[in-house]
């Protein structure tokens, strides 16, 4: 009996500390690391981050960063995740998020380099330069170790991948202990006045200048900026004695650019011509060209004509914007596809990347391209579906060659550039180097076959996936130290210094940009933007404009700006460690 009892005693005590493991198992999820914490953690962080980045403060939100501040309230809490993890989720979602703003802005970057963009760019690396400038001063100044400083030039400047470029040539240099700790707190102390400091300057900028914001939205509808780069339709009047009886293709022959005729009033019929249609005495054209094109067409063609042979009662010709989805049409010239080259359509207006351009034989068409179609109803059917025009077709990316994008990216990334009196190589690192090839391949890929299309809902997702991965993970990584930003008063004077980085250069180059370069005030506000790399104050000054003007000279400007943030602040740590 009394064994039997002590045994159930045993099984007792047994049975009592397996229950309390098993009341722990919650805590423990939490606290030990594991895959499963992992994900909790990181999912806990990056929702509320974002629940928390959806609060305004005066209008103006701090966004996704509120998921670094998340994450570090986190550490600070105690709580941490796997290092390693940690490191590979904070280096591929940096990768992710650079290459997808490549994708994004590739085909506007290098459409806007045709079109003069030199001295918009030249007014962006001059800020970038004078953030660099004055970082340097303050860290004599100041006696500052040169990763808070590249921390701080880095948050007053909102520029993620530039952190991230600080980092790496941190971890090459082996720069260990607080030294190392202490560029994210900077980064982080710095970054919330970064954002108010830049739309603050447009503010102040626009005082200064003394803007009247409805005149300046008249000044640029008299400029034409907002169509300057995009072709403009116009009706003529077949006037020129030499043109008549020719066939269509000799006025072509006359003009150095190409143009467009979508629809023809030719013998009381409209029509869309061909280059063979023999033209008539005051046959009415519509013409689709550039502005420049407009102007000489009147001395070639005729005077213009009020007749709208769009809305013409007994026009027969329709229009349609058709998508192109079917892949044996790319990679192709225009003038190489026979079916495209009907007598009852004509292709008008093409859009690509939100740039639009006269469609023409030397073009390759690309997935996604937007094309504007004139024609018969049955014209335009065939070229319907001659292009393809499924939008299903383009829900589903293509990820092989995003993946591969990737691939050379890291490669690029990885391969180190010596220059003499450095410690170490310089490597554009995993910010640089994804950006660029994907640069690259979003305007030169189709040439290797590789299509990096997405739809702009899944490059979205993929962008904010990865800048919350990396900012999660960076606040993890460093929240354990808040205590020691504000330790004597240092983050204070972080904060001074951020602010001076913010505002100087960029109140410094909107005034010459507006004295010596004559940019209105809505350009100048895209321009501090882009060269802040800032999508709040794009927002700010979209709103402010009521129009895309901002948007031009953001897009402009933002692919230079974040490659020479990322190189100069990887070059401060490089140079003053």
């Amino acid at each position: 009996f009394k064994q039997k009892t002590a045994y159930e005693i045993r099984l007792s005590l047994v049975g009592s500390e397996m229950c309390i493991r098993d009341s722990n198992w919650f805590t423990d999820l939490f606290t030990n690391n594991s895959i499963a914490q992992s994900v909790l953690i990181y999912g806990l962080v990056i929702a509320f981050g974002v629940w928390l980045g959806r609060l305004k403060i005066g209008g103006i939100s701090l966004g996704i960063t509120w998921v670094l501040f998340m994450g570090m309230f986190m550490s600070y809490a105690g709580i941490a995740v796997d290092e390693n993890t940690q490191h590979f989720l904070k280096e591929f979602g940096l990768i992710l998020f650079v290459y997808s703003i490549g994708l994004q802005v590739g085909p506007g970057f290098f459409a806007s380099l045709r079109k003069n963009a030199l001295n918009n760019n030249l007014l962006a690396a001059l800020i970038v330069g004078l953030g660099v400038i004055i970082t340097i001063v303050f860290y004599f100044v100041s006696k500052n170790h040169i990763t808070v400083m590249a921390g701080i030039m880095s948050g007053a400047v909102t520029n993620t991948p530039g952190l991230a470029a600080a980092q790496a040539a941190v971890s090459d240099l082996n720069i260990t202990g607080t030294d190392k700790t202490l560029i994210t707190l900077a980064y982080a102390v710095a970054y919330p006045f970064g954002v108010f400091g830049i739309i603050g300057s447009l503010l102040l900028l626009k005082k200064i200048f003394g803007v009247n914001l409805e005149k300046e939205q008249e000044l640029h509808r008299k400029l034409n900026v907002i169509r300057a780069n995009k072709p403009l339709s116009q009706h003529f009047i077949l006037e020129n004695k030499m043109l008549i009886g020719q066939p269509l293709r000799k006025l072509f022959e006359m003009l150095k650019e190409r143009i467009v005729i979508s629809r023809m009033l030719h013998n009381d019929e409209i029509i869309t011509p061909t280059p063979e249609t023999i033209l008539s005495e005051n046959d009415v054209l519509l013409v689709v060209a550039s502005k420049k094109e407009i102007e000489q067409l009147k001395l070639i063609i005729g005077s213009t004509s009020n007749v709208n042979l769009r809305s013409a009662v007994e026009s027969k010709l329709i229009s349609r914007t058709i998508i192109v989805t079917k892949k044996s049409v790319t990679h192709k010239r225009l003038g190489d596809l026979p079916e495209l080259y009907q007598q009852n359509f004509t292709l008008t207006r093409l859009n690509r990347a939100g740039f639009e351009m006269v469609p023409h034989g030397n073009i390759k068409l690309q997935l996604g391209d937007t094309i504007k179609v004139v024609g018969s109803e049955e014209g335009v059917h065939f070229a319907s579906d001659a292009l393809g025009n499924s939008i299903k077709k383009l829900e589903v990316p293509d990820l092989a060659p995003i993946f591969i994008g990737i691939v050379l990216g890291v490669i690029l990334g990885s391969i180190p550039f010596h220059f003499p009196g450095m410690p170490v190589a310089v490597k554009v690192g995993m910010a640089g180097g994804p950006l660029i090839i994907a640069l690259l391949l979003s305007r030169f890929g189709n040439v290797f076959y590789l299509n990096n299309y997405t739809t702009n809902s899944a490059n979205l997702m993929i962008r904010e996936l990865g800048i919350s991965l990396f900012l999660a993970s960076v606040g993890l990584s460093s929240g354990k130290n808040l205590s020691v930003a504000f330790s004597d008063g240092k983050g204070f004077l972080w904060i001074a210094m951020g602010i001076a980085i913010t505002i100087i250069p960029l109140i410094t180059v909107g005034i010459i940009a507006k004295k010596f370069f004559k940019k209105t005030y809505f350009e100048i506000c895209g321009l501090l933007a882009g060269a802040s790399t800032d999508p709040p104050a794009l927002a700010f000054a979209t709103k402010l404009a009521g129009n895309d003007i901002p948007s031009v000279t953001y897009a402009t400007v933002y692919p230079l700006t974040m490659i020479l943030r990322i190189v100069a602040a990887q070059l401060l740590i490089l140079l003053f460690s």
